[in-house]
């Protein structure tokens, strides 16, 4: 039943428009579309004024408190020092290269003979001693051997690092790496710094 009076319902619509004049009918259209944008208008009319009444009372609230300023650079003479205290001492070498070959055996490097090498920096007042050692192992057991060391020595550098592998499917490989110590003259030991 209530199919029936939806299928009258829309005949009866059908029948109206086809009897109606097509330019009252576009005009009535146009009108309802009309009153239709007008609502939307107004809509976002009021939600344009809710949103500057809300940026009225952020700008009405006081400015955040001025952050503290970042402190000066150091001066030279501070980086200075900072540099001479982090130099490791020259009666700890041995210590220091025993450090190196315990971090090499950790990581399952077969260690050749190295060449050691000391140069004194007058101007500097500190030592160079510079270790450089063929090892012979995996390529990621090597690079993790170099960073290991330089965490372990915080005064060392890893001034050169050469690979060559016998064969493409080698799992090992051949290399050459070359630490630099830099090591104090002075016989006191500075402060936090391992030897």
């Amino acid at each position: 039943m209530k199919a029936l009076n939806l299928s009258a319902l829309w005949l009866r619509l059908v029948i109206a428009l086809r009897r109606a004049n097509p330019v009252i009918a576009g005009t009535g259209a146009l009108a309802i579309a009309l009153v239709v944008a007008i609502g939307l208008m107004l809509q976002a009319l009021v939600d344009l004024d809710e949103q500057y009444t809300a940026a009225r009372r952020q700008a009405a609230l006081p400015p955040p408190p001025a952050s503290v300023a970042p402190a000066p650079p150091p001066s030279s003479d501070q980086n200075l020092a900072h540099f001479y205290r982090t130099l490791g001492q020259r009666r700890g070498v041995d210590r220091q290269l025993k450090t190196l070959f315990a971090l090499a055996e950790k990581h399952g490097l077969q260690l050749r003979q190295g060449e050691y090498r000391s140069s004194q920096e007058r101007a500097g007042r500190f030592l160079a001693y510079q270790v450089s050692l063929p090892v012979t192992g995996r390529y990621g057991a090597i690079w993790q051997f170099a960073f290991d060391t330089l965490r372990a020595l915080p005064h060392a550098s890893l001034d050169d690092v050469g690979f060559r592998r016998d064969a493409i499917g080698s799992e090992t490989v051949e290399a050459r790496l070359r630490f630099t110590l830099y090591l104090s003259t002075e016989a006191a030991a500075p402060a936090g710094v391992p030897q």
